[in-house]
């Protein structure tokens, strides 16, 4: 059964030595000093590593089932939410006035990762709830914020978002689940939504459903969506619960991966719902859970990634297979071990220069959010609001391929379920299709995010990249890190003023756009190696006393400039190729 540590050195190393949160001026940063986050990451990895790693095949293997209108949970999972539960871990950035610690988002997103890497089904039913609270938070009165979120941070209540339905899904004008308004100020909630994940289960005494509906007079399209709470179960006055509310399943789904997590069609007829935020503008609200779970589902994919590479590389360590090229690097057994080889390293380096390239980046991405929230920070908001979809898009397409990669590393045997790699790959895939799928992404990107305030994102953007560049250039050690972010950088803007120059041939733009979305992608880790690099140099000419660590760091780093970073070349020339060799052929032509 493959083993789970969390890297909590390499998350020190960032919180600390990169990202120096200690010295931020974000509000709450000052009281994460080294000695407090890294006993909330030790304690987090031991209830990855001992309670949800043990569950992670469990749950894969018993998936979830749909008993007398309820689904039960696998084996094991009810005990491990209830221990998660009484540690806080699900309160950790919730503000104190609803039983939350009230820590910063990053906090939150670096545990999470270590949960995510031991068991992604099961930590999808406290992550759907955080998206809920933050979007209560956001959009709710005083009365729903104190009714719904003390139970809802404690995980005593879970939440979920509903916005599928079978007809229709990225194109929600085609919505057809209805509001229709009572006397009391509620409304009733009439429509079916599918792919609802932890939409039923057995871990909490209720949850609380935010769903999109029609309600009268808003018009056609996304703006006569309105965001509505409809709890599974009704609550009385007092706070206890009531009668059951008119909501049930209609399935669960079978899946590729995440058996764990309850993927559920949910039928609501004639449910008790109140309208949260402003009528007919539920899109607005129901973004605010959307961007905060694109982000987490980022993390998912270089999460799974990283659960995936540490069972390779032990791997790769352990199993004798042929001898190196180079002469016999074990003579006293049979053979050497795989590791020797130069493609296993090469497999095994862009597994590593990924990962820890992606969770610098979601780390970074984690801090902007909490400038923006903490100080409204528009700048931050504007950058965030960029990099969202690179983060989405770009891990999770990376973050399946370096799990199957890590699989191949097996050989025959990492596409044996007993060695459970396959689950990695299986859990991984469906990263790059929920929360919006990828193409969604890469459109959002170019199509609005980049002319998003007159482009001034993106130019800023820009602007950092040649800020960190400059600030290295006169360091001869850096060259063969900041030299290749150069070429990268000006690749990127090629790109986009390729597509400034085709605003008359939007198909131009539009089927470049996977393409631009993985340039930025690659630009954006390289910028994060850029930084480790120069920290890892620091703590070596400081005397640091852990030197293999930062000799590993700037090793890798070099690799992933060297061997992952030319990739935007080919990016580049698919890009100014544009669409006519994309749309030649006609449809019925396929």
């Amino acid at each position: 059964m493959p083993s789970y540590t969390a890297p909590v050195k390499d998350m020190q190393f960032l919180l600390h030595e990169v990202l120096k949160i200690s010295e931020a001026d974000i509000p709450g940063y000052s009281d994460m000093d080294e000695g407090f986050t890294g006993a909330v990451l030790d304690e987090a990895g031991k209830v990855a590593t001992d309670v949800l790693a043990p569950l992670n095949a469990v749950g894969d293997r018993e998936g979830c089932v749909l008993e007398n209108g309820v689904v039960r949970t696998p084996d094991g999972f009810k005990a491990a939410f209830d221990t998660l539960r009484a540690g806080g871990w699900m309160a950790l950035d919730a503000p104190e006035e609803f039983g939350g610690q009230g820590l910063p988002y990053l906090m939150h997103t670096a545990v999470n990762e270590t949960f995510v890497s031991a068991n992604m089904a099961f930590n999808m039913y406290q992550g759907l709830t955080h998206g809920a609270v933050s979007a209560i938070l956001a959009h709710g009165t005083d009365d729903q914020k104190a009714r719904w979120l003390p139970k809802m941070v404690s995980c005593e209540w879970t939440g979920t978002m509903n916005l599928t339905e079978p007809h229709c899904g990225t194109d929600l004008g085609m919505m057809r689940t209805k509001a229709e308004p009572q006397a009391d100020g509620s409304y009733q909630i009439t429509g079916q939504k599918i792919f609802i994940s932890a939409g039923d289960h057995d871990l909490a005494e209720n949850i609380v459903h935010l769903v999109l509906a029609k309600a009268p007079g808003g018009g056609e399209g996304t703006k006569g969506i309105s965001l509505f709470i409809v709890p599974k179960v009704l609550v009385n006055e007092d706070g206890s619960l009531g009668a059951r509310n008119a909501v049930s399943v209609g399935k669960v789904e079978e899946k590729m991966g995440i058996h764990g997590n309850s993927t559920c069609v949910m039928n609501y007829d004639g449910a008790t719902g109140w309208l949260l935020g402003d009528l007919h503008k539920g899109m607005r609200a129901m973004f605010t859970m959307m961007n905060e779970a694109r982000l987490g589902v980022g993390l998912q994919g270089y999460a799974q990634a990283e659960a995936a590479y540490q069972n390779a590389l032990a791997y790769a360590k352990d199993r004798l297979q042929g001898r190196a090229v180079t002469g016999a690097e074990n003579p006293g057994g049979p053979a050497d071990p795989l590791i020797v080889h130069p493609d296993i390293r090469r497999n095994l380096m862009e597994q590593k220069s990924f990962v820890e390239g992606a969770r610098a980046f979601t780390f970074w991405g984690a801090t902007l959010i909490d400038r923006h929230v903490r100080m409204h920070d528009a700048a931050a908001d504007g950058l965030i609001g960029l990099l969202t979809p690179v983060i989405k898009g770009f891990q999770t397409d990376k973050g399946f391929d370096m799990a199957v990669q890590a699989q191949q590393v097996f050989g025959g045997h990492g596409y044996i379920e007993e060695w459970g790699m396959s689950q990695f790959a299986r859990d991984a895939r469906i990263a790059m299709i929920y929360e919006g799928a990828n193409g969604v992404q890469a459109l959002d990107l170019v199509g609005r995010k980049l002319a998003s305030d007159g482009g001034k994102h993106v130019m800023a953007f820009f602007d950092l990249v040649k800020a960190e560049i400059k600030a290295h250039e006169g360091d001869a050690r850096m060259k063969g890190l900041v030299e290749p972010l150069k070429v990268a950088s000006k690749q990127l803007q090629a790109a986009g003023m390729y597509f400034m120059g085709q605003m008359k041939t939007p198909n131009a733009a539009l089927a470049g756009s996977n393409d631009f979305m993985h340039m930025m992608g690659h630009v954006c880790l390289g910028l994060m190696w850029v930084r480790m690099a120069a920290a890892a140099y620091a703590a070596l000419d400081a005397g640091a006393g852990d030197r293999a660590f930062y000799e590993a760091k700037i090793a890798t780093g070099r690799f992933y400039m060297a061997r992952q970073l030319p990739a935007c070349g080919m990016h580049l020339a698919r890009i100014e190729s544009g669409a006519e060799t994309v749309m030649a052929l006609a449809a019925e032509a396929f």
